[in-house]
């Protein structure tokens, strides 16, 4: 059976150590969130995660959710655990003090969301959902929508979807058939089919709200007419409670690859009644409020995945023995040694480990400066931390998602064929990382939207929020004695970064194909150059703290691990930059009948 244990300590010393989080208590409104305050938060949801959600990981995977006649059932122990969660003030964390959340930072929250996706990613699900549907509404719902939805969505007693998708259409929005007609008490009556609706329906709450984008009759074609409206599934009655059954039914769950405890769902709308979010035809602006939060709650669910299945690689890694070592004899007292002992282990333990706990960094970075976009009273650097949050949300989602898949795909590696059965586990966190690839927007769409969207916004002003810090850095450094190991190879990658932007900037305009080509390998070459950045700064820390007296095991393992990033991870750069710097033409120019 696998085993979970909440990485506390890299969580605190990214948070306080790398990024000062202490400053979190200074931003006007948080001067509460201190570590007194924060500590026990993390204390307590690690608590939940690894003796209530973790247990019934395995146990959900197995039994599934299942549908009879539009009703959804969850596995065995999920209603109870839900209860616990929502009990606990769980689903408020990061919710607005207004309507009953408890405002938590989002570095902090992002940390418990690691936790959650580590020891039940099916489970996580169901609130994470509903964050995303407290987000949009926040932001865009009017008044009366926000009184009416917003405290019971906070408290977890109702939950929230979002209901994109339909069967001919995915990325394509534009292309929905979804109805909105307008009534006269001002409603809207929706009729159509969303597939793929995550928490589209389950046990765990008293309501259900799904938040659906359609087209309201005689709107402008294609993405430009889209609206977003609140259809709840039973109509809150007088005193606000779960009324009337609205027109919306589950016709039927998917059975899939992964995350099978977690209801993914048929939506059948028949002329159900909902209410405008926001305004007419500007349904997708108050989606991606949501759609946002989700990528980077979804990039930590890769994060979350590897983090889970490298815990386990560890420990199969120093307790399974199997031939000797190359270098001689390690264990006499044992028939064989244990396989930590092997290169080529050791090489896929290390790989697991540079890539997560810099993904770790990367989020916490990132959610850092989220809260700086919201909280700080100077608003121009308000502006600044959302313009590199803006940046950062597709390599967060891609990257991390990315490296998560492949983390989980190696853990099964090291267990070798017990890897590849179901007894261990670690089977399971292949097949669950595979999904955050796909959702919410690919990780080939998260590349689009970087090379097509980010790097041109404002003449490259979002992108100077990353290049301008990475190159101050680099040029303080890159000659210091203690950090040239460290800061050279990133140097190096950072010069082929900035090449390849310049290579996209020029062949965008006249030829955008080339950029769609160099997508893929340019987020990934910027991704690991921000990795390389962050293990930097971690070196920094470490290094600190053992002149100071304070070293130990941890500190020492952050530094040879950021040595092995930079030795045998980042020269990847070197190949994507290749890629990108060939060009698209092998590619495009390739017949469509010789596939």
């Amino acid at each position: 059976m696998p085993s979970y244990q909440a990485p506390l300590r890299d969580m605190r010393f990214c948070l306080y150590d790398v990024f000062g989080g202490d400053e979190l208590a200074t931003l006007p409104g948080w001067e509460d969130f201190t570590r007194d305050l924060i500590d026990p938060v993390l204390d307590e949801a690690a608590k939940l995660c690894e003796e209530v959600l973790h247990p019934l990981n395995r146990s959900g995977d197995e039994e599934g959710c299942a549908w009879k006649e539009g009703e959804v059932t969850t596995p065995k122990g999920f209603k109870e655990a839900y209860t616990l969660f929502k009990d606990g003030g769980w689903t408020s964390i990061a919710c607005d003090p207004a309507y009953g959340g408890q405002g938590m930072p989002a570095a902090v929250n992002i940390l418990v969301e690691e936790m959650i996706c580590s020891s039940n990613l099916s489970f996580g699900m169901y609130p994470g959902l509903s964050h995303g549907a407290y987000v949009s509404l926040a932001a865009h719902g009017s008044d009366e929508l926000k009184a009416a939805y917003m405290p019971k969505l906070v408290d977890g007693t109702w939950s929230g979807t979002m209901c994109l998708t339909e069967p001919h259409c995915g990325t394509d929005l534009g292309l929905l058939r979804t109805a909105a007609i307008p009534q006269e008490d001002g409603s809207y009556a929706i009729t159509g089919t969303k597939i793929f609706i995550s928490a589209g329906e389950h046990d765990l709450t008293e309501n259900i709200l799904h938040l659906v984008l359609a087209k309201i009759p005689g709107g402008p074609k294609g993405v430009k007419g889209i609206s977003l409206f609140l259809v709840p599934k039973f109509l809150p009655d007088a005193a606000g409670n779960p009324g009337e059954r609205n027109a919306v039914a589950c016709g039927s769950i998917e059975h899939k690859m992964g995350i099978k405890a977690s209801a993914t769902c048929v939506m059948n709308f028949d002329g159900a009644k909902g209410w405008l979010i926001g305004e007419p035809h500007k349904g997708l602006r108050a989606m991606f409020a949501m759609m946002n939060t989700e990528r980077l709650a979804v990039g930590v669910q890769g994060l979350g995945i590897g983090e889970a299945s490298r815990q386990n690689a560890v420990i199969y890694a120093k307790e399974r023995i199997q031939m000797r070592s190359l270098s001689g004899v390690k264990a006499p007292d044992k028939a064989a040694d244990p396989i930590i002992v092997h290169p080529d282990v050791r090489r896929m333990l290390l790989t697991q480990k540079a890539y997560m706990e810099g993904c770790r960094a990367l989020a916490v970075w990132v959610a850092k400066a989220l809260d700086v976009s919201k909280k700080h009273p100077d608003p121009e650097v308000r502006k600044e931390n959302d313009d590199f949050v803006s940046l950062m949300t597709p390599i967060v989602k891609a990257l991390m998602t990315d490296l998560g898949s492949e983390v989980a795909n190696i853990g099964v590696q090291v267990f070798g064929g017990h890897g590849y059965i179901r007894e261990h586990g670690q089977e399971q966190y292949v097949r669950d990382a595979r999904i955050a690839q796909i959702y919410e927007g690919t990780n080939g769409v998260q590349s689009l939207d970087l090379v097509g969207r980010k790097m041109p916004e404002g003449a490259g002003r979002l992108l100077r929020r990353f290049f301008h810090p990475v190159s101050e850095y680099v040029a303080a450094k890159v000659e210091d004695e203690t950090m040239g190991e460290f800061v050279q190879p990133l140097a190096k990658a950072f010069v082929r970064l900035q090449q390849a932007t310049g290579q996209i900037a020029r062949t965008a305009l006249g030829r955008p194909d080339e950029a769609g080509a160099a997508s893929v390998d340019y987020l990934r070459l910027f991704g690991l150059t921000a990795l390389a950045y962050l293990w930097c700064l971690e070196v920094e820390v470490a290094k600190a703290k053992i002149d100071a007296g304070e070293g130990d095991i941890f500190y020492e393992g952050k530094i040879a691990t950021a040595r092995f990033f930079m030795e045998r991870l980042l020269p990847d750069t070197g190949a994507r930059f290749s890629a990108i710097m060939a060009g698209g033409k092998s590619m495009m120019t390739f017949p469509d009948e010789a596939f």
